[in-house]
């Protein structure tokens, strides 16, 4: 039968004791991690938030002092995995091996009082760090896996940078300020998730995707500095560093530019780096264009910890009689190539690996070379090439013996996103992505619109009310395609940890840009009316950027997913193994929305 806790209070956490406290008498409370009977003397493992701690349970025919009695050594001799129990007891030196690898290793409490505060059935799985079982049944039993060393300490990071980020922006002059989770739904972007309203019948609020219109709203209302530790909303597909549901940390600034944005985050980001890791980050930072970014590396969030950039070999091979470089040529493509040094006795097999891979990514196939040590080539291509050609081409892409040497030809879009997909999948495989290593990169001057062939129209690469490069706004008439943004985004390791933009505030250049993305007067009034409106009554010059904090923290902790520093994630389907969500509600539920359910088969829909 469980025990109570009356009279009786937690001294300390279990690895908040060290050497310093020997002689003393403490109370510790947690969890039971393993129990090791030896015969008339116990070891136990009492684990909590902060470690773990050996304790000894010993009795002696006489209830000598330090010792525990029969009844309290009877009840020790019952614990298992998950007890809850509070112990008292002496703090003493290791009489035993010491262990290097606990923070209390060279201490142990002999145990004078034992209470059972809450007894345990068997986990389905170890609670133990580095856990081997597979995630979905962890995801299930989540309450257990969050007791695992590992997820609680990713937890606490997290906890403490939260903390740092307030305190940093508190003394830049933000302020924090809440803005609503209940908005309207704007159609620009990913899917909303959706509230009905029962007060308002067949109307419907929308999960925000961000605070945007809000935060601007607020520099127009002269707060100046905004920011909130934001949860975020969208119906997307879900990747490894993507929920469903997150968190950004938003902020906004006004009478600023693109340099005073960057500026702030590049000390706080650094700050954050030096006081939780202990890692310096140089400033400022390394900054690349959009243009430069995608011809380097064909990603606008390159991982620059490597190299294997692309080539562009189109005038190098412009005159090879081979069919797939020629129509790329022909059709406005490009020939590009990465030289994956060392790899040159690649097996066939992987390499036939790479093609399908390279397939995923849109190429119709993937021309390769390989340098062989001897100097000859392996190529499933140069037998449409000239000696000369061949050389020419090799010599392009700095090859030397052992190098291997891929290529692709396509559209511009299509060659980036397969050679910037393949670098980082040969970087993979060779093992070279060093984790400890932290290269953060500011991407600028994006593109402010592109072209969306499904809809036939332009639309933002951003959002409608990105500025854009004042020296390009006449293109906006001529040559929309070519107007660059004053959009940046900060990028780590290849991982986009947030972006924003200097915002348009001018009411002429407002209305431009809604045209150029086929929005009239009557419908741009119709989606941010509220915001327009506001922009009447004099707004400042202003800026703004956020980051995701669950990408921050994955890889600040080296974690594999995002899903290892949120407390209760969802996975690929965006449901809860935990809670069942999403799930059906009470018909009385939908009857009091006016809202009656037409499902589609599943089976049957095409």
């Amino acid at each position: 039968m469980a025990e109570t806790m009356k009279g009786l209070k937690r001294t300390h956490r279990c690895a908040e004791i060290s050497e310093q406290n020997i002689g003393e008498t403490v109370t510790l409370m947690g969890w039971v991690q393993k129990n090791r009977n030896k015969g008339g003397i116990i070891f136990l493992d009492l684990r909590d938030r902060s470690g773990i701690v050996q304790i000894i349970f010993e009795t002696s025919e006489e209830n000598s002092a330090g010792y525990i009695d029969k009844e309290g050594f009877a009840k020790a001799e019952k614990l298992r995995s998950e007890f809850v129990i509070a112990v008292t007891g002496t703090v003493e030196k290791r009489g035993g091996a010491e262990n290097a690898g606990l923070k209390t290793g060279t201490i142990e409490v002999r145990a004078t009082s034992l209470r059972i505060l809450s007894e345990a059935e068997t986990p389905p799985f170890p609670i133990e760090a580095d856990s081997k079982t597979k995630e979905e049944l962890r995801l299930k039993y989540r309450y257990l896996d969050l007791r695992r060393p590992d997820i609680q300490h990713n937890l606490m990071v997290r906890s403490h940078v939260v903390n740092s980020i307030r305190n940093f922006l508190s003394e830049e002059g933000f302020l924090e300020i809440e803005t609503p989770i209940l908005n309207r739904s704007t159609p620009e972007g990913a899917r909303d998730y959706l509230v009905p309203s029962r007060v308002h019948p067949g109307t419907f609020y929308a999960l925000p995707q961000s605070p945007q219109l809000f935060k601007q709203l607020l520099m127009c209302s002269g707060y100046d500095r905004y920011y909130q530790i934001a949860k975020c909303f969208r119906d997307e597909d879900l990747r490894a560093d993507r929920q469903p549901e997150f968190t950004q940390v938003d902020m906004e600034l006004s009478f600023v530019d693109v340099d005073d944005v960057i500026d702030v985050n590049e000390r706080l980001l650094q700050k954050l780096f030096q006081e939780h890791l202990g890692v310096e980050v140089p400033l400022p930072m390394q900054r690349m264009t959009w243009q430069e970014a995608m011809d380097r590396f064909g990603s606008d969030k390159p991982d620059i910890r490597f190299g294997m950039e692309l080539v562009n070999v189109s005038e190098v091979v412009k005159d090879v009689d081979f069919i797939v470089f020629k129509s790329a040529l022909e059709n406005g493509g490009t020939v590009r190539g990465i030289n994956a040094k060392g790899q040159g006795e690649m097996p066939r097999k992987k390499i036939d690996a790479l093609v399908d891979f390279a397939k995923d990514f849109g190429a119709k196939g993937l021309a390769y070379l390989a340098i062989q040590p001897d100097g000859t080539y392996k190529s499933s291509f140069t037998k449409f090439m000239t000696e000369e050609q061949t050389a020419a081409l090799v010599a392009a892409m700095d090859g030397e013996k052992g190098d291997l040497l891929l290529f692709a030809a396509d559209k511009n879009k299509v060659v980036w996103d397969v050679l910037g997909n393949l670098r980082l999948e040969i970087a993979r495989n060779m093992g070279i992505l060093e984790k400890e290593e932290y290269r953060f990169l500011w991407i600028t001057e994006f593109p402010l619109l592109e072209w969306d062939e499904e809809e036939n129209r332009y639309v933002a690469m951003h959002h409608p009310f990105t500025m854009p490069m004042e020296e390009d706004l006449a293109l906006l008439d001529t040559d929309p395609g070519k107007v660059r943004a004053k959009a940046y985004d900060c990028v780590l390791n290849g991982v986009e940890l947030g972006g924003g933009s200097v915002r348009i505030y001018q009411s002429d250049v407002q209305e431009k840009m809604f045209e150029k993305l086929g929005i009239g007067t009557e419908e741009a009034y119709e989606k941010f009316g509220f915001l327009l409106n506001a922009f009447k009554y004099g707004v400042p010059p202003h800026a703004g950027l956020a980051f995701g904090l669950d990408r921050l923290i994955m890889l600040m902790v080296q974690a594999e997913n995002i899903r290892e520093v949120i407390a209760f994630p969802k996975v690929k389907d965006a449901s809860c193994l935990m809670s069942e969500a999403p799930n059906v509600v009470d018909p009385k539920q939908l009857e009091e929305l006016e809202i009656k359910l037409d499902l589609k088969n599943k089976d049957t829909e095409v």
